[in-house]
């Protein structure tokens, strides 16, 4: 058998690969840091053979419970992802699977390559509804993506997407397709309001070292880009720097970050109630948001989430509590599950990239229906 990583986030480490039914790997530590959680490797020459491959390190990892009711992707195509059986016993994660090809991946979750981001970006730019350029460079001197969509008018609010902070959040990445090819439909009424009133400025990707090098949480240098808000540095996070600059020269009305959450099993945001600029007028607004995204997505849910901060409590490094903070706005993180949506489970698919792409379609009405509230 062959088992490799040499690819666009692959992350795997073989410690034993003699016999198929006693595979033992280990999943590689984030660059410059010591968080890891997700893994990305190709099995060949397996086809019709019980595969038996036991992550040896994941009691290790930074959200190790999360594995407890997770069922690890796979793919003969790279193009569609589906759950096989994973065991969790508290130390060891352990997939079986018998691949019916000579060639399969595995995967935390459905992969988006930079390739794919490069595509995203330079089809959107087709739109004269869009301009592309870069905010500047990344630690590994990458171009950080910016998308303005919509001409800047006086009045009209200004939106702000950021994907990807933790590069092993790949959902994240398939949030943004589904959120950008809805918003430059010229067909979609929705979309097309939405543009009379706002500009949107999008930043689908701002980890791409992270999520190439394999990582979970961190960038090149080890920066949790979403602990670095407050004190932004080229050195550590030019990342966060730039776009933060961008923002200040710019102005935020409305600023939503994507991530996935490893433990929980359902779709919800969190929002900033720790601020000490967290007012009534911004929780009326956060209230309107949610409800709204609740009656036109089954997808979506406010009844579980994360514990709320106390008023004066928040984290001020943290991009949403930062930006809200910052400029008197709603400001709000998106969450998606590694695992299913247990409101709406797919035994066959999980939680999947089309899901996810179906949810950042979805976001486009909530934002319609607080728009106007927002100043």
């Amino acid at each position: 058998m062959i088992i490799s990583d040499n690819f666009d986030s692959g992350n795997i480490e073989v410690i034993e690969a003699q016999d198929f039914n006693n595979i033992k790997l280990n999943i590689r530590v984030d660059s410059n840091s010591h968080h890891y959680q997700w893994f990305h490797y190709r099995l060949q020459n397996a086809k019709d053979k019980a595969c038996t491959m036991h992550i040896l390190n994941a009691g290790g990892a930074s959200f190790a419970d999360a594995y407890k009711g997770y069922n690890a992707c796979a793919s003969y195509d790279r193009k569609t992802w589906f759950r096989v059986p994973t065991e969790y016993d508290g130390a060891t994660l352990t997939i079986k699977h018998t691949p019916e090809y000579n060639s399969v991946y595995y995967a935390y979750f459905a992969p988006y390559s930079y390739e794919q981001h490069l595509d995203l970006v330079h089809t959107a730019q087709l739109s004269n509804r869009c301009k592309l350029e870069s905010l500047g460079k990344t630690v590994q001197n990458r171009d950080i993506d910016f998308l303005t969509i919509g001409e800047p008018a006086e009045g009209k609010k200004k939106v702000w997407v950021i994907a990807r902070q933790h590069p092993g959040e790949s959902m994240a990445s398939w949030f943004m397709e589904g959120f950008l090819f809805r918003l430059l439909d010229e067909e979609d009424s929705v979309a097309r309001k939405l543009l009379d009133k706002a500009v949107f400025y999008v930043v689908p990707h701002i980890n791409p070292d992270g999520s190439i090098i394999g990582n979970l949480r961190a960038n090149a240098a080890g920066a949790n880009l979403n602990r670095e808000w407050d004190s932004p540095s080229l050195e550590k996070s030019p990342e966060v720097l730039h776009v933060r600059n961008k923002m200040d020269e710019i102005g935020v009305d409305l600023n939503l970050d994507v991530h996935g959450d490893e433990e929980l099993p359902y779709n919800f945001v969190a929002g900033a109630e720790g601020n000490p600029g967290f007012t009534d007028r911004i929780d009326n607004l956060q209230t309107e948001f949610i409800n709204n995204w609740i009656q036109t997505c089954p997808d979506f849910q406010d009844e579980y989430g994360y514990p709320k901060d106390k008023h004066g409590d928040a984290k001020m490094s943290i991009c949403t509590n930062q930006i809200g903070q910052r400029f008197d706005c709603l400001a709000l993180t998106i969450e998606m599950p590694f695992k299913d949506n247990a409101d709406l489970p797919d035994p066959i698919y999980g939680w999947s990239a089309d899901r996810s792409e179906l949810l950042g379609a979805s976001v486009l009405h909530p934002i319609l229906y607080t728009l106007d509230m927002l100043r």
